[in-house]
């Protein structure tokens, strides 16, 4: 049932050809009848410029507190540097744990080698490399941390099959790389095994990343829903948007429990911006599920409807033109001004493609289970050396490391040390595995890393090694 009550949303008219396309979908939205109180809110480059490195203004941070719903155009996050992006910023301040991105063709209307694919790509959000925890260690090397939970990889799965039953699709997918990740994504993949045990009814299966975007490319036909973690999702994301037939073709949802933020797939291309010639279509298709999820499905699906009929009678913005389809070379405003003259017409080819409803109400909540039992017994010390492994190791073992054991040395995760080979490529960071034979505490390793210090070695970091029910909770060094 529609739900008439008018609604606030902060939107945010973002950076490059953001103020263009925006402006162009706000007049859509409103002469289709969106009963919507808009509240304009900065984010992005005029932000950083005032030196905050959120990209977040104070008054922005209110109002999507106060409204709960975001339309936001694409903004520009500088490259490198001290700031952070404003989209991961948002997504995880409010706890925006799906990404949500529908991709279908418009064949023939938009020039694809696919004209049947009809997928959605469900994007954990939060987590892995994008929570940006970034450290340069020592002269020669950086980190970047990738970090995984069970519970934030549970609500993005349970999310996906609930959203796959809600809107009759047949087959669940999960892509990651656990044949090589084998701590994280092989979190992602135990939790996707388990989760999709209780959807007997919905097929599940899952693809090592590489391959599954090699066929993804190739074969699209074979995916229903994949979800998949933050980094993979953002990269297959575009590349399906893209066989689709275009990338400014696709908008996004970003669903929290109680905040959602909805926006284009695409960047902010600044290249093009002030000339009237980008196509708001992606940002269209982001408002449009914004507005089925305010429950005003009925405007959105017709302004979907005047949208679809808009493609298909050829008025097309220059990265969907072509001789053979194309009727008429629209800029921005003018295909935004066609598609509110076509506002109650009906598509004839492409009445099936339909926005899909991204409801927040799906039980997602994480299952509650039992802690296993966790002991330490060791400590991975990392330390800037530039001599030979052989020479750090003599360095060690020149300290009392009771309880300890030196187990191995890698580099770059290659073990370098009790053996290694000469053509090994070595730098300047190195991981020193140092073990007990039983429990310890964490003023044993205090005092360890207090010893090494004392005799010269730069730690730079250290990780403890733990075991959980018995089993180990860290890999092995390669070569191990």
């Amino acid at each position: 049932m529609e739900r008439s009550t008018r609604r606030s949303v902060a939107v945010a008219h973002g950076d490059g050809i953001g103020p263009e396309i925006m402006d162009a979908t706000l007049a859509i939205l409103e002469a289709a009848g969106a009963d919507l109180d808009i509240i304009p809110i900065k984010i992005g480059s005029a932000v950083y410029a005032e030196g905050i490195t959120s990209g977040v203004s104070e008054e922005a941070w209110e109002a999507i507190s106060a409204t709960k719903v975001v339309l936001k155009a694409p903004v520009t996050t500088p490259q490198g540097g001290g700031v952070k992006s404003v989209n991961v910023t948002i997504r995880t301040a409010f706890g925006l744990f799906a990404n949500v991105r529908p991709c279908l063709s418009y064949a023939p209307y938009v020039p694809t080698r696919y004209p049947g694919i009809n997928l959605v790509i469900i994007r954990e959000n939060e987590e892995d490399v994008y929570g940006g925890i970034e450290h340069r260690q020592s002269h020669d090397v950086a980190q970047a941390l990738k970090l995984i939970s069970r519970s934030g990889s549970e609500r993005v799965v349970r999310y996906a099959f609930e959203y796959a039953r809600h809107f009759g699709r047949k087959k669940v997918t999960c892509f990651s790389k656990d044949n090589i990740l084998k701590m994280t994504d092989g979190l992602f993949h135990q939790v996707f095994n388990e989760v999709s045990s209780e959807y007997p009814d919905i097929q599940a299966d899952h693809w090592i990343v590489d391959i599954g975007t090699a066929r993804l490319a190739d074969t699209p036909e074979l995916f229903d829903v994949i979800v998949t973690p933050n980094l993979y999702g953002d990269i297959i994301s575009d590349v399906a948007a893209e066989i689709a037939g275009s990338v400014g073709m696709a908008g996004s949802a970003n669903i929290g429990a109680r905040v959602a933020m909805f926006e284009a797939i695409h960047g902010s291309a600044p290249g093009i911006a002030g000339q009237n010639v980008a196509n708001p279509s992606g940002l269209l298709q982001g408002a449009i599920q914004m507005l089925y999820h305010l429950g005003m499905g009925a405007v959105g699906s017709r302004i979907n409807d005047a949208w679809l009929y808009t493609i298909e009678s050829g008025v097309h913005t220059a990265d969907i033109f072509d001789t053979v389809h194309s009727t008429q070379l629209a800029g921005t405003r003018e295909f935004a001004a066609a598609v509110i003259a076509n506002l109650g017409q009906v598509p004839r080819k492409l009445a099936k493609h339909q926005s899909a409803a991204n409801p927040v109400s799906f039980s997602v909540a994480p299952t509650k289970r039992r802690l296993e039992e966790k002991r330490l017994i060791g400590v991975d010390a990392f330390f800037e050396w530039h001599q030979s492994p052989e020479e750090l190791a003599q360095r060690v073992l020149s300290v009392n490391l009771d309880p300890f054991q030196l187990i191995m040395i890698s580099n770059r995760g290659q073990t370098v040390y009790p053996s290694r080979r000469p053509e090994t490529f070595l730098v300047d960071q190195y991981r020193c595995r140092l073990q007990a034979a039983s429990p310890i505490g964490h003023g044993d390793l205090v005092s360890l890393l207090g010893r090494l210090v004392a005799v010269g070695l730069d730690l730079l970091k250290m990780e403890g090694l733990f075991e959980f029910d018995g089993i180990a909770g860290y890999s092995l060094g390669q070569g191990e």
